[in-house]
């Protein structure tokens, strides 16, 4: 099979296999995978792609298609045997459609619709790396009238991507450097007053308030004298506040002028060597790990610094008060730098003891709970205890928040086994319920997360949608932009869910992803077999659109390995043979080798797999552990290892009932259906 399909349109028509470019033909056959293109992986009938394609079409158009059609094929999929059903340019019913491709189009309306939620340096980030996609004018050579519109639609949408990238720039305190770019921007498109405000805000952001009013005057007159219409409001607006000298034109929201004057009143007053300075600081990180990407890089890597300078006073009120303020709860079960984790949970154990006998409960509970998340996925920490006695010692003291944060530790290392998603719904539904009576955002975000993933293993799709409706806006008007990932995953997780296995109904799984799906299945001119490999494709592409939210989000925890998993879980799962050789497995890759070993179909293959099953560990304890020991039963089988079989029975059997689903973005089926397998095997 042949590897990751692209198609550019953000330029001249143009597809890459495995980043070789594909073979495509002349513009007319080109114009028909940019038709299909156009139609954003909905079905376009034949009859629609000739009249699109052809202003006369000619008695022998649709024989013509059909042969553009089967060219096209040959070019993206140059690895598909006859009698293969195409799995990128499939037919579909009546017409034809795109199917687990990546469409540079596609991405840049993502990242720009996106990167509205995001802040400034994210959004910066994301949308340079979005307006680097484009080779020239989108859909070069293409004078149809459909193209004519998309691309007058993406010139458009460059423009915006433009303004709100200088915008996010002049936030970030780099007005100076955008002032080039924006004056260029303002004289080629004069009639876009966004551009010509940028302009005068960096002007103005860069001590030069004469040009910045003199581009204000000079946008007002033009507007005047050439159409007749004033400045809109936020244009009228800026000039007004120039004119002022207000804060307002300093800051779009007057926040830089807080924080700077703010920062600077706590350096002139607070002493240098103030102990108070470990608190605010350890807050500051806190509030930054909640941004993301380098935010949370950045806290993730200060925090251990904070503490060990808290440490070195010798005070384990201040020490534990420096922890504590950290309360930055998880949703996922790896940790995202172990040695550092490590090194936080041994200081707040050794806090612990230092703290006098009568320390109030509410310290020794944060501690405890900081113990209980820093140790999840670590070997040799007391977390599971730790965690309890935190919600003990919280329910005691009475605090909220306190309980809240001691939930989550319980939460993380609520893993002892297999089958425990009932247990996990129940605290995700205390921290929700808890966190919105007390106005505590953070908390009540987890819970959502929590539910939405236990109840994803239940097979509760309704329910876990809500919940994961609720994260997404929670987390929009806190400004909390890891939400979208876990909720991108949940529904690349509901698309899989809904790929059938064998006769069952391909709509089991509910909601907009099994509808795509049972359309795809139910259209299919092939077999059931095809239905299958085309909701498996719909899938696929769904797994890979939601990889790319974990581009820059600085939670290596879960994305090191995370993409290829998913997809060997579903085609596992499915009984389909394993794909993804050369993929970086991370610390998956001892439970996929044996899959990726037997799909080669060597003889020696079959043996280093089996010897590979014989090495296999137990997974270790979290939300993917029912996936990890499908995994290891299904290749026992293969090769024939009763004992790993017999291990990954046992460890499945208390997951009975539920779908390997628990993490909420990944799954490999019903776990009764690999148990049903496992037991075939052994016992005949």
């Amino acid at each position: 099979m042949s590897g990751p399909v692209r198609v550019g349109v953000l330029g001249p028509v143009a597809a890459w296999v495995d980043d070789v470019e594909a073979p495509l033909g002349g513009p007319r056959q080109r114009a028909v995978l940019a038709r299909l293109v156009v139609a954003r992986g909905r079905v376009v009938t034949a009859g629609a792609l000739v009249e699109d394609l052809w202003e006369e079409p000619s008695p022998g158009a649709l024989a013509t298609l059909r042969t553009f059609v089967a060219a096209l094929r040959r070019g993206v999929e140059p690895g598909r045997t006859a009698r293969t059903p195409a799995r990128v340019l499939v037919t579909d019913g009546p017409g034809y459609a795109l199917r687990d491709v990546e469409v540079d189009a596609w991405a840049f309306e993502a990242a720009v619709a996106g990167a509205r939620d995001l802040a400034p340096a994210a959004a910066r980030e994301a949308l340079d790396r979005a307006l680097g996609t484009w080779r020239g004018s989108p859909y070069a050579g293409l004078d149809l009238p459909w193209a004519v519109t998309e691309r007058a639609r993406l010139a458009e949408l460059r423009l915006v991507a433009t303004e709100r990238a200088a915008e996010a720039r002049i936030a970030l305190g780099q007005a100076a450097d955008v002032v080039p770019g924006l004056d260029a921007h303002a004289a080629e498109h004069p009639w876009r007053e966004e551009g010509w405000r940028l302009l005068a805000l960096a002007l103005y952001r860069s001590g030069r308030q004469a040009d910045a009013l003199a581009v204000l005057r000079r946008a007002r007159a033009m507007l005047a004298d050439e159409l007749g219409v004033d400045p809109g409001p936020r244009l009228a607006e800026l000039e007004s506040q120039v004119l002022r000298h207000e804060a307002g034109a300093r800051s779009a929201a007057g926040a830089d002028d807080v924080w700077r004057d703010t920062t600077s009143a706590y350096e002139r007053v607070v002493a240098a060597g103030a102990r108070t300075r470990l608190e605010s600081t350890t807050t500051l990180l806190r509030t930054l790990a909640m941004t993301g990407g380098e935010g949370l890089a950045a806290a993730r890597a200060q925090r251990p610094v904070a503490v060990r300078a808290a440490e070195q006073l010798g005070d384990p009120d201040l020490t534990a008060r420096v922890i504590g303020a950290f309360d930055v709860p998880g949703a996922w079960t790896r940790s995202d730098d172990a040695g550092l984790a490590a090194q936080v949970a041994a200081a707040a154990e050794r806090t612990l003891a230092a703290l006098p006998d009568d320390a109030p409960d509410a310290v020794r509970s944060r501690l405890l709970a900081t113990v209980a998340i820093e140790s999840r996925g670590l070997p040799g920490l007391r977390g599971p205890e730790a965690a309890r006695h935190a919600e003990t010692l919280a329910r005691r003291a009475g605090d909220p928040a306190v309980l809240a944060f001691a939930l989550a530790g319980r939460y993380l290392t609520r893993f002892e086994r297999t089958g425990l998603a009932r247990e996990r719904d129940a605290i995700g539904a205390e921290l929700v319920s808890l966190s919105a009576r007390h106005g505590l955002a953070t908390s009540e975000i987890l819970g959502h997360l929590v539910r939405m993933q236990a109840l994803s293993a239940l097979g509760d799709w309704a329910a876990a949608q809500r919940h994961a409706d609720d994260a997404a806006e929670l987390g929009w008007r806190h400004e909390r932009p890891l939400v979208g990932v876990f909720t991108a995953w949940f529904g690349a997780l509901r698309a899989a869910a809904a790929v059938p296995r064998g006769g069952e109904d391909v709509g089991n799984a509910g909601g907009a992803a099994s509808s795509e799906v049972a359309g795809a299945a139910a259209d299919a001119p092939e077999t059931e077999a095809v239905g299958v490999a085309e909701a498996v494709a719909v899938a696929e592409r769904a797994y890979r659109a939601a990889a790319a939210t974990l581009d820059g989000a600085g939670m290596p925890g879960l994305a090191d390995g995370l993409l290829p998993l998913a997809l060997l879980a579903l085609r596992v799962g499915r009984g389909l043979p394993a794909e993804g050789n050369g993929a970086d497995w991370g610390p998956y890759e001892p439970w996929a080798r044996p899959h990726l070993l037997l799909a080669r179909g060597t003889q020696g293959d079959a043996a280093s797999a089996a010897r590979a099953v014989r090495r296999l560990p137990d997974p270790p304890p979290g939300l993917l552990a029912e996936v990890l020991w499908i995994l290891a039963g299904r290749a026992a089988i293969a090769v024939g290892d009763r004992r790993v079989a017999e291990r990954a029975r046992a460890a499945l059997a208390p997951a009975d009932g539920e779908l390997a689903a628990g993490s909420g973005v990944l799954t490999a089926g019903p776990v009764r259906a690999h148990l049903d397998a496992l037991t075939t095997f052994l016992d005949g």
